[in-house]
């Protein structure tokens, strides 16, 4: 079942204080992204976050699910009248996030190892 619109506004709206949210829909569903890292997915008319060491342990009560068939747990929100909390785990998740490998950083650090490679030989 996709999410609908309305429940996808809803929770732009929570997060609208954290300030460079954005989404991409995918196959019905939507990934949210804070500051260019996937920190969240809709799915369902469910809110489901990365589950991270803060989300973990901050979340109460801890619901783990797939947000979709063959996916892997995440920390499903279900209580989402706390704004100000669930923006401020957003923030904290992102922090915890790796920063995201650029596609032009792989290559040249691919390109690297092999010409220091050819070196070695």
């Amino acid at each position: 079942m996709a999410t609908n619109k309305e429940f996808l506004y809803f929770v732009l709206d929570i997060l609208s204080n954290l300030g460079e949210i954005s989404y991409k829909m995918m196959m019905g569903e939507y990934i949210v992204y804070y500051k260019n890292k996937i920190v969240a997915y809709i799915c369902d008319n469910k809110f489901f976050i990365k589950p991270t060491h803060s989300s973990l342990s901050m979340v109460k009560p801890l619901i783990l699910a797939p947000p979709y068939q063959g996916a892997k747990n995440m920390v499903l929100i279900e209580n989402l009248e706390d704004s100000e909390f669930i923006c401020n785990l957003i923030n904290i998740i992102h922090k915890e996030l790796p920063a995201k490998l650029l596609a032009s950083n792989f290559y040249l650090s691919f390109i690297f190892c092999c010409i220091k490679s050819l070196y070695m030989i």
